[in-house]
């Protein structure tokens, strides 16, 4: 696949306001066991279902012989924190040091999601001596604390001071005609949910909706976008990507569909995927074309705009596709992926003999 976007863990030392889920905040003690366990309770049989290969190809690059290009993919490896103690060494660095040991040093770009504030010269020597290839800062926003307008400013320049000392470069944009997807690296980036970012409306989740924070509306495709469920079933070829849980539980999207679409703690991913092609709800979500989902299912897509109106917990009124496609799971969906599982687990017990 192009991207598998792995949340390692709901662990994390910020509760920010615009989180798209409620989840990510500090634990302490039991509760912050609870997490861990279910953490590191998983991450090695997620790992082991994951794709064996992440090479993929790209029909926009073409080979001399007009041939898509084979391409590596990336694992991107966020929280939460991945960074806070004991996240960092119970899990994180397991993880990283088991995605080497399946797919190798040169099979696999390891991506990782940081706030920055607790990177220092000694876990960044950790992290590249174990293969990640990205380091991406995030929240450099005005919604984080202590991060607004130019207050980020000196993090920043503290980390790339820090990044540049241990030989990475700052990832380069379209407009330089590189394509960094195909160097080595090590790279860094900073980014965050600024208006004028992919994220800049805010998904309507978690606590971005408790706050009445998102600015989305239903010309807000979220499903067509970068992380979106747009190509998350063409496995093996450049726009594929899906999002893991802590348990496993996977998704088309990041923001998440209101039922997740399998566990791949419990089945290969690509076992998955497979099942879900020509399946007519999973691809209108391939797509990118949410409202299209429940055609097959006594949904019209005016039934899903109906649908898809709401209002923000503050009152105001709201609406948005992916308001539709958390009723449209809600009320015909649950069942629906029960049984495509059962149907999986029936298919490996008969194989299996």
């Amino acid at each position: 696949m192009e991207s598998i976007y792995y949340v390692l863990t709901w662990a994390c030392h910020r509760r920010c306001k615009h989180c798209y889920d409620t989840r990510f905040h500090p634990y302490v003690r039991d509760a912050l066991e609870d997490v861990l366990v279910e953490s590191d309770t998983h991450f090695e049989r997620v790992i082991a279902n994951l794709p064996s290969t992440m090479i993929y190809r790209d029909p926009k690059n073409l080979t001399p012989e007009g041939k898509p290009e084979e391409r590596i993919g990336r694992i991107i490896l966020a929280g939460g924190e991945v960074l806070i103690n004991p996240v960092r060494e119970r899990v994180f660095y397991p993880a990283l040091d088991a995605l080497n040991a399946k797919y190798g040093r040169g099979g696999v770009k390891i991506s990782i999601q940081t706030t920055g504030d607790l990177v220092t010269p000694k876990i960044l020597d950790e992290m590249l001596d174990r293969n990640v290839w990205m380091i991406a800062i995030a929240g450099m926003d005005d919604f984080h604390v202590g991060m607004e307008g130019d207050k980020r400013l000196p993090l920043m320049d503290s980390l790339t001071d820090m990044f540049e000392k241990a030989g990475m470069q700052q990832a380069p944009d379209a407009s330089t005609g590189r394509d960094y997807l195909t160097e080595d690296g090590p790279f860094y980036f900073f980014f965050g949910a600024q208006p004028d970012q992919w994220i800049g409306e805010l998904w309507p989740r978690g606590r971005a909706w408790e706050n009445s924070l998102t600015k989305a509306d239903m010309n807000t495709n979220f499903c067509a976008r970068h992380s979106g469920g747009r190509n998350f079933l063409n496995h093996g070829m450049a726009g594929s990507e899906v999002a893991i849980e802590p348990d496993g539980s996977v998704f088309p999207c990041c923001l998440k569909t209101k039922v997740p679409i399998g566990n791949v703690s419990e089945e290969p991913l690509i076992d998955i995927l497979e099942s879900l092609k020509g399946h007519p709800v999973f691809e209108a979500l391939n797509q990118g074309a949410p409202d299209k989902m429940g055609l097959t299912h006594g949904w019209s897509e005016e039934k899903f705009h109906q649908a898809s109106h709401t209002e923000l917990p503050n009152g105001t009124p709201f609406a948005n596709l992916c308001i539709g496609c958390d009723k449209f799971h809600e009320e015909v969906m649950e069942p629906v992926i029960r049984d495509l599982t059962e149907k999986r687990r029936a298919s490996r017990k008969r194989l299996a003999g």
